[in-house]
């Protein structure tokens, strides 16, 4: 199985510098990441770990989702998924993932509303980033079939 590689260049402290990090596998793009931005409510044009571990989970669940409903004999026309991680304090001091939301709507034959949620439930235990963010307190899913 392949390595995939992303690095980051930082220059400065933690609340005054800054970075950019380079998605060199695909070579699709570099982004600027900021500490300060990362902990703003509002992003500004950076992107972050945690918009990074978002995009990780919810391609990552799209698909093991996908590979689910076809075991389970259902056709796909769309599957939409969204990933929210958050950013909070750590109780041990530091900060932490606290919370992943992750929310799917699909648009599928062949299999109900419960075999869609099954289905959705499986592939969130067996999704390989899910897998990886166990360590998270909170991983929620709220899926729906829709017609």
């Amino acid at each position: 199985m392949p390595t995939r590689s992303a690095r980051t260049a930082w220059t400065g402290g933690l609340q005054d510098g800054s970075g950019q990090v380079d998605l060199a596998s695909s070579g699709v793009g570099k982004f600027d990441v900021s500490f300060p931005k990362r902990t703003a409510d509002t992003a500004e044009g950076t992107t972050s770990p945690e918009e990074l571990i978002a995009a990780a989970h919810s391609s990552c669940y799209a698909m093991a989702l996908s590979g689910q409903i076809g075991a389970a004999g259902g056709t796909i026309e769309s599957l939409d998924v969204n990933a929210d991680v958050t950013l909070g304090p750590d109780p041990a001091g530091g900060f932490r993932i606290s919370k992943i939301a992750l929310t799917v709507r699909g648009r599928v034959s062949g299999i109900d509303a419960s075999g869609f949620e099954q289905a959705a439930q499986t592939a969130k235990a067996g999704c390989p980033v899910s897998k990886a963010l166990a360590g998270v307190e909170t991983i929620e899913l709220d899926a729906a079939l829709e017609s």
